[in-house]
């Protein structure tokens, strides 16, 4: 096993451990972890990320339930969109991007470096919501939840296939929405985004099943490594300051995708 696959690995702690001390983001590296360091293609990892954020969601989740801190009520409004879109996403339409999509000369747009160029975008997306996230905090309202339906329909859905294109979880995305749309708490947005984030992140991997070799002794080794990680960071988190750990994530994710973006676009 050389330097660089043992770098993939000790990624996958890396991953479970942000996501146990700042409640989010890690999830964002699992693909370019695995098609930089473990040379995994990225339809293969973005399916393998289904599967490993959604686990470790899953675990994250669990604290917040014991505390009451989720409101499945709105989860259910809000997923329900959410995993039509992301099961339907991984078993037509990722199987349906063309292999070549356009050139131009000699530059041929392929389906790996699409998927990679928009798994950037989303994470310059990500960067800069959890960069302004260490200067202005979102505050959710007591009060009774009400739904605002037709836009927490449309933003599930959109989430929906921006999971299933790239693999993340979406909490940047589904957070500020159950706040500003369901008028729920902060704690409480953030123990239901992992319980959304879970669920459909796990019925979308199952649209992979048809269309994907999966190795499970990776995906079982890897996942593993990331749900000791969320463990790590979850003891860490009342000993450390996650608001400027937060902020300085998301310049490493802004990093990140300046990074992928050149070496897709100019190499």
């Amino acid at each position: 096993m050389d330097i660089i696959t043992i770098l993939g690995y000790i990624s996958a702690l890396i991953i479970g451990i942000s996501l146990g001390l700042i409640g989010g983001g890690g999830s964002i590296l699992t693909v370019p972890a695995m098609v930089y360091l473990l040379s995994i293609s990225p339809v293969l990892a973005t399916a393998y990320s289904l599967f490993v954020v959604g686990a470790t969601s899953l675990a994250g989740s669990f604290s917040f339930m014991k505390k009451g801190l989720v409101n499945y009520k709105t989860a259910a409004v809000f997923a329900t969109p959410s995993f039509l879109a992301v099961y339907l996403t991984r078993k037509f339409l990722v199987p349906a991007i063309p292999i070549k999509i356009f050139s131009i000369g000699d530059w041929v747009l392929t389906k790996d470096i699409a998927i990679m160029v928009f798994f950037a975008l989303i994470m310059l997306a990500a960067s800069y919501s959890m960069i302004k996230n260490g200067k202005k905090k979102l505050e959710g309202k007591e009060g009774e939840i009400k739904f605002n339906l037709p836009l927490i329909a449309a933003e599930g859905a959109i989430v929906g296939v921006v999971t299933g294109l790239v693999g993340a979880g979406g909490g940047f995305l589904i957070i500020p929405a159950l706040v500003l749309l369901a008028n729920l708490p902060m704690k409480m947005a953030v123990g239901t985004s992992l319980l959304i984030i879970a669920v459909k992140s796990l019925i979308g991997f199952l649209g992979d099943l048809s269309t994907q070799a999966i190795d499970w002794a990776f995906l079982g080794g890897f996942t593993a490594l990331s749900l000791i990680g969320i463990f790590v960071g979850s003891y860490l988190s009342s000993r450390i300051d996650a608001k400027h750990l937060k902020k300085g994530f998301g310049y490493f994710v802004l990093i990140m995708a300046v990074y992928i973006l050149a070496k897709e676009m100019l190499f």
